[in-house]
C-alpha cells in the first residue's frame, strides 16, 4: 500500500506541474552545459585556465552568433502570429 505522500503527489492533477517543472530544469541543464562547453571566457582545464585573458574575437562572434538567434533573425517577434493578425486587421 502506499504511503499517504505518495497518494497527495501522485494525483493526475500533480503531472502538468511535473511537466513545467522539468521542462524548466531541462532548460536551464541545456544552458548551463551549452556555456560550460562553448562560451569562449570558460575555462574549465586547467590550461586553459592559465593562458589569462585572450583576444578571441572571432571565438567570442561564433559564440554569440548561433544558429538560432540566425534563424530567428529575419522573423516578426510575435509568438502567435495569427491570432496576432486576426485581432489586429481591420478586415
Amino acid at each position: 500500500m502506499p504511503s499517504p505522500t505518495v497518494n497527495r503527489w501522485l494525483r493526475p492533477e500533480v503531472y502538468p506541474l511535473f511537466a513545467a517543472v522539468g521542462t524548466a530544469v531541462g532548460i536551464c541543464a541545456m544552458q548551463l552545459v551549452r556555456n560550460i562547453y562553448t562560451n569562449p571566457e570558460v575555462r574549465v582545464t586547467k590550461e586553459k585556465r592559465a593562458a589569462g585573458v585572450l583576444d578571441n574575437f572571432a571565438e567570442g562572434e561564433r559564440y554569440a552568433e548561433h544558429g538560432f538567434r540566425k534563424f530567428i533573425r529575419n522573423r516578426a517577434p510575435e509568438v502567435m502570429p495569427s491570432i496576432n493578425k486576426f485581432f489586429s486587421d481591420p478586415n
